[in-house]
């Protein structure tokens, strides 16, 4: 099977599928190891996590839902330490079985877990990944879609931060399509942040405090803490669609886009989603019929996030409460 390689936060892994002749002849190799295992809930399909690293196994039940010991896992994923690899995930599609060698990173161990759960969602079950921020607002669901790097989880909470607005999530989320618009649906119980949250919003500054952070200056906090019990919901219906990219040569910091547009800028963009575990015809196919539907359905915007995170914030509140009269473009202030 054919390699194909990742990027994320200007590193890269890469990731080979293999059959599952290749995942039974690992398993022999590593049959006594001493893991810790736990099962996470991923919008209801069941992925069991292997390691060595007892830090591990707490980031991953301080990030998902817990499923029962009683459900049979529906995927897998192995974290193993290799020195004689390099940073490699390989991926069995039939049984949904990962091995992740030399995997230091916890952001990518999560985004590998999310993905499988996506992998299976989408065939089965008609339920498509986003690799976004979705939230509340008032009961009209905005999402925040970009690339790494541009700003996507700081402006996320930011927008927490308005009264009437409410978390689903800051990462990834599921979307069912139907006739009464997309509903959108967490899965992950708490948020993966970085350091500098507190520097940007000072009110997420006793978060930080209180968090472990890893190698990657990142940790697994619970905003309820901050921004209270109401503050994180499972699920909202999704009106506005926010691209975020980060652009000195565009004069333009929010437009207007249609669908067609829309959908050519993912599609430029490998879907803003660096983590799909499998690429072939049919899968794109899958994804670009769903994201095409997605976006006919609800207002879209690019939003040019060159200038401070606060100026964002205030465009992207204007765009959500409806001060950009007729979505038109508006010159850079920077």
């Amino acid at each position: 099977m054919d390699d194909c390689s990742f990027k994320n936060d200007n590193l890269s892994y890469t990731v080979k599928l293999i059959d599952p002749d290749e995942k039974d002849a690992i398993y022999d190799r590593i049959k006594g190891s001493r893991f810790y295992t736990s099962k996470a809930d991923i919008y209801g399909i069941c992925v069991k996590l292997y390691t060595c690293k007892e830090s591990t196994k707490i980031m991953w039940e301080d990030n998902f839902y817990a499923m029962s010991d009683n459900v049979r896992s529906h995927a897998r994923v192995f974290i193993l330490d290799d020195s004689s690899r390099g940073t490699e995930l390989l991926y069995e599609p039939l049984t949904k079985t990962s091995f992740l060698y030399n995997f230091d990173y916890y952001g990518w161990i999560k985004s590998v877990a999310l993905a499988m759960a996506g992998d299976i969602l989408e065939d089965e079950h008609d339920i498509h990944s986003v690799h976004g921020a979705a939230l509340d607002v008032g009961g009209r669901g905005v999402t925040l879609i970009a690339p790494s790097r541009t700003g996507k989880t700081t402006q996320a909470w930011g927008l927490l931060r308005m009264p009437q607005s409410r978390l689903v999530t800051d990462d990834w989320y599921f979307v069912r399509l139907s006739d009464r618009g997309p509903l959108a649906f967490g899965s992950e119980k708490n948020c993966y942040i970085d350091s500098d949250i507190g520097e940007v919003w000072n009110e997420y500054q006793p978060l930080v405090d209180q968090a472990r952070f890893d190698n990657r200056r990142r940790a697994i906090v619970d905003v309820r803490w901050v921004a209270g019990l109401g503050a994180v919901i499972p699920m909202t219906s999704v009106h506005h669609i926010m691209f975020l990219k980060r652009d000195r040569d565009d004069p333009l910091i929010v437009r207007e886009m249609d669908a067609e547009e829309a959908w050519y800028y993912l599609e430029e963009n490998d879907l803003c989603n660096p983590h799909q575990m499998t690429r072939d015809h049919r899968k794109m196919g899958i994804r670009e019929r769903f994201f095409r539907r997605y976006l006919q359905a609800c207002e879209v915007h690019m939003v040019n996030t060159t200038g401070t995170p606060q100026e964002t914030q205030s465009m992207l509140r204007k765009i959500i409460l409806g001060s950009c009269e007729g979505g038109e473009a508006t010159q850079a202030s920077l």
